[in-house]
């Protein structure tokens, strides 16, 4: 009887034994996939994220190409408010990334020069806390520049249109922390041509403001 209580306390140690190594060898891993898991989650984050900041300046430019009003038989004129409007459409579709207190929109109007191969920005609109100043294009300014080869991103109006050119910067907000992925700006551009006939002289450089808004100057730096 000793001998059989004797050789069961033995198996019930090595199972003990057992139990504790696998305990240990948990408590060694552990931290290992906690710092892989967050990283994966912090990777996902980001990805996620400039994936819809790029979405945003798409969605800006397509619908800066679109808006207006006028008829068939008329050059459709834009206005202080639509572009007000679009911009305001822009954070909202943003959503928690809360765009215009981490970022900044700027657009910009393309348009051919008076000498053959040449562009002038003819105005530009901004929305944003972030202090960030373009280097794609310049401001807006009666300047005339190269198009083609010496354009960064070869952007090239049509003779009788525009490009509407945006550009969005962003803070980029960690889920965990920034030791995961070292990035602290993301930057997005997109571009489309204006699809209509539009009017590029009345106005203020081709932008009414019958209704006596605020324009998004690009000397602000708001939210609103």
């Amino acid at each position: 009887m000793k001998r059989l209580f004797a050789r069961g306390a033995g198996r019930i140690g090595i199972g003990r034994d057992q139990r504790g190594m696998a305990v240990v060898e948990f408590a060694v891993v552990l931290p290992f996939v906690v710092l892989v898991t967050m990283g994966a989650a912090e990777l996902t984050n980001y990805t996620t994220t400039k994936m819809r900041i790029s979405q945003l300046a798409l969605m800006v430019a397509d619908n800066a190409s679109r808006i207006g009003t006028g008829t068939v038989l008329s050059n459709k004129t834009i206005s202080e408010k639509q572009i007000n409007d679009l911009l305001t459409g822009a954070g909202l579709q943003g959503g928690k990334l809360d765009l215009f207190t981490h970022g900044r929109v700027i657009i910009r109007s393309i348009q051919p020069g008076s000498t053959s191969g040449k562009y002038v920005v003819k105005w530009n609109r901004c929305r944003g806390l972030k202090t960030y100043t373009a280097t794609t294009y310049p401001m807006a300014s009666t300047t005339e520049r190269n198009t083609g080869s010496t354009n960064v991103f070869k952007v090239t109006p049509p003779s009788n249109g525009a490009v509407m050119f945006v550009e969005i910067t962003y803070n980029y907000q960690p889920l965990i922390g920034s030791r995961f992925i070292n990035i602290s700006e993301i930057k997005e551009v997109a571009a489309m041509t204006v699809r209509d006939n539009r009017d590029y002289t009345g106005g203020t450089d081709g932008i009414y403001n019958t209704e006596g808004v605020t324009a998004s100057s690009c000397s602000t730096y708001s939210a609103t």
